[in-house]
């Protein structure tokens, strides 16, 4: 097993205004709150570590309880100044059509850290090249 750990996040500010196809034509995925404005998600952004595994998630829909993955990357560097998180990401697998999974309740901007043997397969599926 490696020593990496495994991040869901979101991409979009407001649940309308998607930053997904910017930050991965940019190389980057950045956290939409400050920490005054929420403080438990900032403080989750900044445990992400270079390595770690990162997926833009979107929920499908209020009554689905399902999210759709988007992107996958590698963290290569972390940035945290100015009240910002921002991770430099390679983005390996970009645009995703088909990996739809059960959201497990991660529907905030950031979920984890999780490692491989999380949900019994359930990173593994979000994950897997």
């Amino acid at each position: 097993m490696s020593e990496h750990n495994y991040w869901l996040v979101g991409a979009s500010w407001g649940g309308v205004d998607h930053q997904d196809e910017k930050f991965v034509e940019e190389g980057y995925w950045m956290l939409g709150w400050t920490e005054e404005e929420h403080k438990a998600q900032f403080d989750r952004a900044l445990q992400i570590q270079i390595g770690d595994r990162i997926a833009i998630k979107r929920r499908m829909g209020s009554n689905n309880p399902n999210i759709r993955i988007l992107h996958l990357g590698i963290v290569k560097g972390v940035i945290k100044e100015a009240n910002k998180v921002i991770c430099t990401v390679n983005w390996v697998i970009k645009n995703l059509e088909n990996r739809e999974v059960e959201s497990h309740g991660c529907y905030a901007s950031v979920h984890g850290p999780y490692s491989e043997k999380d949900y019994d397969g359930w990173i593994r599926e979000i994950f897997s090249l």
